[in-house]
């Protein structure tokens, strides 16, 4: 028998059990909700659109598409899977290399992490997380949230209930990864521009330590023990291993060209014993073996897949430019 794991990837996306999640009926949507089934749902963040898709993920049909705001990226849902945050922001969209005075002005109004409620499926609230939210992770107990500031160099640490933000640290320019330390204690935040990541102590609301990663670093993924983390470089077209105890890079694990193969996401499996890197303009998702950090095999999956997460079922998905592709992980294509 197929041992089916799909992988699910998106430019931003969380995975939430039909317990929690089916949409209600809402005005705001924009389209009527079909008949859903009682398997999980997929929340895809659109951010040329400012909405969020709600997806089955049986029958793949879209259940509804719903208003967000000004350029939702970063997705992650509470402890309790009854909110899903998302990450907006008001600044222009700009590629690498695009000349930033050329822009129009960004409108500091539309930044915030919105507060979408699942079972009313609407965003209830917009959360000040301040300047150019990017990306972000929700401390385990859901009291906080740890924010990366793109236009501001900064991790800000905000305080859900009241909405304020009550720390801020400065890092590396243009921060996007933020991840929480399996413990709890720590928060490791990347930053594109100095090809580095910060550990960030978010009691003290101070930034221990900063060592360089690679390349435009932007996704963290630890080892559940927390010893070990994966980084990925997308300029170099490799993934990073880091030693959390000794806070430095331990080996380079090559994934092809670089310009070419351009990692982006890294996610392991719950065992820890694969990591699934996606690669953007690569087209690809590369499955590492963590035993010998080799690649094992990789897969096409269309234009663009950036954000990657793994089913209930141990199924991956990643969102390419318009919908996620949805494959088992244990079907990936061996590589050349």
């Amino acid at each position: 028998m197929t041992n089916w794991k799909p992988l699910y990837l998106a430019a931003g996306m969380a995975l939430l059990g039909a317990g929690c999640s089916r949409p209600s009926p809402e005005p705001e949507s924009k389209a009527a909700t079909p008949a859903a089934s009682s398997a999980f749902r997929l929340y895809v963040t659109n951010e040329v659109s400012g909405d969020m898709t709600v997806i089955d993920s049986a029958t793949y049909a879209v259940l509804a598409t719903v208003p967000l705001g000004k350029r939702p990226r970063g997705i992650h849902p509470s402890p309790d899977r009854k909110t899903i945050y998302v990450a907006l922001s008001g600044s222009p969209i700009a590629g690498p290399g695009v000349d930033e005075s050329t822009l129009p002005p960004p409108d500091k109004s539309a930044d915030g992490i919105g507060v979408f409620d699942v079972a009313q499926n609407k965003v209830v609230r917009i959360i000040k997380g301040g300047s150019d939210p990017e990306n972000f992770d929700v401390s385990p107990d859901g009291t906080q949230l740890y924010i990366s500031n793109e236009d501001d160099s900064a991790v800000s640490v905000v305080d859900i209930a009241s909405g304020a933000v009550v720390k801020s640290a400065k890092v590396g320019g243009e921060p996007e990864g933020v991840k929480v330390t399996p413990d709890g204690k720590l928060v490791y935040v990347t930053s594109e521009e100095a090809g580095t990541v910060s550990i960030l102590d978010p009691v003290a609301g101070k930034i221990l330590k900063t060592f360089k990663v690679g390349h435009r670093p932007r996704s963290v993924a630890f080892f559940p023990d927390g010893s070990k983390a994966y980084l990925n470089a997308e300029n170099d077209g490799s993934v990073v291993l880091v030693d959390t105890a000794k806070q430095k890079m331990i080996d380079t694990i090559s994934l092809g060209k670089p310009g070419v193969i351009k990692p982006m996401a890294v996610l392991l499996s719950p065992d820890a014993s694969k990591l699934y890197v996606s690669t953007g303009r690569g087209h690809q998702v590369f499955t590492v073996d963590t035993a010998t950090n080799k690649v094992v095999s990789s897969v096409e999956v269309g234009a663009r897949p950036w954000g990657i997460a793994l089913s209930p079922m141990e199924r991956l998905s990643t969102p390419p430019t318009v919908l996620p592709t949805i494959f088992p992980s244990s079907t990936s294509r061996p590589i050349p």
